[in-house]
């Protein structure tokens, strides 16, 4: 069993940061990749950014230059640093974690339950 759980959201007014963390906990034999997706009232739920294990970023094109995002492998947590937010980042974000549980098994897509993001203009 491995659990994601996100924090940091809330309410902030355009032009400002915000700061989310999401932390993997359970039976975790080693994580690969992380990353945050977000999904905004009737939109489909679209990649913010990723990092592997070995700190490799990506991001989507719109967040480029005003999000960051980092990882603490011995926590098993991930963190996006939102830098001059607009209105149009309002939504809810998800974190993952591409979890192996043992050396023999798959690695599998975990999922948190989201944390708002509420920019206002």
């Amino acid at each position: 069993q491995v659990n994601v759980v996100e924090s940091g959201g809330g309410l902030v007014q355009a032009g400002g940061s915000l700061r989310l963390s999401c932390a993997a906990s359970g039976s975790i034999f080693s994580i690969n990749a992380m990353g945050w997706y977000r999904q905004a009232p009737g939109k489909q739920r679209e990649l913010v950014a990723t990092i592997t294990s070995d700190d490799k970023t990506n991001f989507e094109d719109s967040v480029k230059g005003r999000f960051t995002i980092s990882r603490d492998n011995a926590e098993n947590t991930v963190y996006l640093q939102m830098n001059s937010l607009k209105p149009e980042d309002t939504a809810v974000y998800y974190c993952n974690a591409d979890v192996r549980t043992s050396p023999q098994r798959f690695i599998f897509r975990y999922w948190g339950q989201g944390t708002q993001v509420t920019v206002s203009s």
